[in-house]
């Protein structure tokens, strides 16, 4: 199957081909095809994934996989959310994204956070049943940035059970337990399931 991906994060391109390349699908991503980046106006992250996708199959006619996602910080609110790219303001950076998020979470002593990957999959731009699938990853937030993988907030994102970061995960080890190879473990599965 070829499908496009509506997204132009390096970092997650890289999570989807590493992810659905032991299933044979080709995944193009939207830059390659000429689609713009798609408005993300919602507060929500599934209606961001969903208008993302929509608009991806629609500019290229072919199936669309979109995600949203980001970190939800327990003692802000559920903060940055659906802004996490862009938390710190434009141009995105991850960088100012981290110090603006250490500086929030100053002298706070609930460190709770987790990831959210909402997915959705669209047969055409107009698919009136999309398929929607959403992970979690539950961890911590430290001041120290620890590890050199990952991308976005993973060097500050601890996770407990482990005592590393994201970003001292392998990849391999990373996408198992991601929020989003949870979410895209759960579509596939949802893919076959409408198969059959």
């Amino acid at each position: 199957m070829r499908l496009v991906v509506a997204s132009n994060n390096p970092g997650k391109l890289r999570e989807f081909g590493e992810l659905l390349a032991p299933l044979g699908w080709e995944t193009i991503p939207q830059r390659e095809l000429g689609v713009t980046e798609c408005e993300e106006p919602h507060g929500t992250f599934v209606e961001n994934a969903l208008a993302k996708a929509r608009h991806a199959s629609a500019s290229t006619g072919l199936p669309a996989l979109a995600d949203d996602s980001g970190l939800c910080v327990h003692s802000l609110g559920g903060a940055p959310g659906v802004y996490s790219a862009r938390y710190a303001g434009e141009p995105k950076s991850d960088e100012r994204n981290n110090a603006k998020l250490v500086a929030e979470l100053s002298g706070r002593s609930d460190r709770r956070a987790h990831y959210v990957c909402v997915l959705v999959f669209v047969r055409h731009a107009d698919d009136p049943q999309p398929l929607i699938a959403e992970g979690e990853w539950h961890g911590e937030i430290v001041d120290t940035p620890r590890g050199q993988g990952g991308f976005g907030y993973d060097p500050y994102v601890l996770i407990p059970e482990l005592g590393l970061t994201a970003a001292e995960l392998d990849a391999a080890e990373k996408n198992r337990r991601s929020h989003r190879g949870q979410a895209l473990a759960l579509l596939v599965e949802r893919l076959k399931n409408r198969r059959s």
